[in-house]
């Protein structure tokens, strides 16, 4: 059916379905009006008469909508009085809705970033006693400390991304100091409820279409280093492989810290590695079924500990009696495949990071993955990597098959 509906910055007309939940009229509503936020109020009268609650499970058809039927949408704004008694300034209100963004106060994040965000994260410099003309308790542009994000600063120390806390930083140091900040997730799904046209995939509009999606790179990392707490963790994950020369796949346990070479970084701690029931293959690995896996969670959970990546070897034996591996993923050929990406995708979708700065409550994830291979020495070497948020978008919604 069609609806208009009129706000103070016009009258658009949107074609919905009955059948859709109120929460979805209010997120066509502010795709339509290009609205940053969810602080308005449909009403099927004015004055904010007969209001239409945002909901997941009230329809469109509770409220007797009709097709032809005028919403009103109010931006509701609180006058601001002066001592004297005028009105200087205003502020929005936001309505309480489902489909409003989370209290900051009510998402809980993990210890680390309660840590880091605490912390300004400015890189302290000594007097330089070539270009500082003044006494040891002033300080001038030369010794002035500088900012986590500083892009000299980390070109210098070989720092190729910002930690995610650094990138937070980058976002708070504008005039509002971050007030108004606000990490929203990619989505690629197709909207629905649109009646123009057959359900996707036999029909599509430029109502119901995902936003278009630029590749590329990703400026900050939410992990900024693996540490294992001994060798002998990784040394009983290789026994299996140097015994049968099959591959191997495990979920690290451990812990996530601060890590003291990157500012404002984190580092996951890995205490034990996992090994899965799985049918392994000198080329592949197939994980089956865990019916251990919620002992396993309540047994690292007791032990203070969570999963915080997965584990994977790729060793082709070169010299046996040299005890040499050969060296595959370069440069020049790849560092993970196709499938890995998604894998990787994958974990980090189940394993999202609670971020009070985010419309969803989450945002990207720490969840590490760690590959046992060669180097170029032609030793056994062990590399961490992380996919992009968009990464993780294109696998959640099946666009990375």
């Amino acid at each position: 059916m069609l609806l208009r509906v009129q706000s103070p910055d016009g009258t658009k007309r949107l074609d919905v379905s009955s059948s859709i939940a109120t929460k979805e009229l209010y997120e066509i509503i502010q795709d339509a009006f290009e609205l940053p936020h969810f602080d308005f109020l449909v009403c099927r009268e004015r004055n904010n008469a007969l209001p239409i609650p945002s909901s997941r499970s009230k329809l469109l058809s509770n409220f007797g909508l009709k097709h032809g039927d005028m919403l009103y949408v109010s931006y509701k704004i609180e006058k601001m009085e002066t001592e004297n008694g005028s009105e200087e300034s205003s502020k929005p209100i936001a309505f309480k809705s489902e489909a409003s963004i989370p209290e900051r106060s009510k998402v809980t994040e993990d210890e680390v970033d309660t840590i880091l965000s605490k912390i300004d994260g400015r890189i302290q410099r000594k007097k330089d006693p070539k270009l500082c003309q003044h006494g040891e308790k002033s300080s001038c542009i030369h010794c002035l400390p500088l900012e986590p994000y500083d892009e000299g600063f980390l070109k210098e120390q070989n720092i190729k991304h910002m930690s995610f806390h650094s990138y937070l930083a980058k976002l708070a140091s504008g005039v509002d100091r971050g007030k108004f900040a606000m990490l929203e997730n990619i989505s690629c799904k197709i909207k629905p409820g649109c009646t123009g046209h057959p359900p996707w995939p036999k029909g599509v509009c430029s109502k119901c279409q995902p936003k278009a999606i630029t590749l590329n790179s990703q400026v900050y990392r939410h992990v900024d280093n693996v540490m294992f707490e001994n060798p002998e963790i990784v040394e009983r994950f290789l026994h299996y492989w140097r015994l049968t020369g099959s591959q191997r796949v495990g979920f690290l346990y451990g812990r996530y810290d601060t890590h003291l070479d990157v500012p404002l970084g984190i580092k996951a701690v890995v205490s034990a590695i996992y090994e899965p029931p799985q049918e392994n293959t000198r080329d592949m690995v197939q994980l089956l079924p865990d019916p251990n896996d919620a002992v396993v969670q309540e047994i690292a959970q007791k032990l203070g500990l969570k999963k915080v990546g997965w584990i994977f070897t790729d060793l082709i034996v070169e010299d046996a009696q040299k005890g040499t591996v050969r060296h595959v993923r370069k440069s020049e050929s790849h560092f993970l495949s196709a499938q890995e990406c998604i894998m990787a995708g994958h974990f980090q979708n189940m394993y999202a990071n609670a971020c009070r700065f985010s419309t969803d409550g989450h945002f990207g994830s720490k969840f590490v993955t760690v590959c046992v291979t060669g180097d170029s020495t032609h030793h056994v070497h062990m590399e961490g990597y992380q996919v992009s948020n968009q990464c993780m978008a294109l696998v959640k919604d099946d666009i990375l098959v």
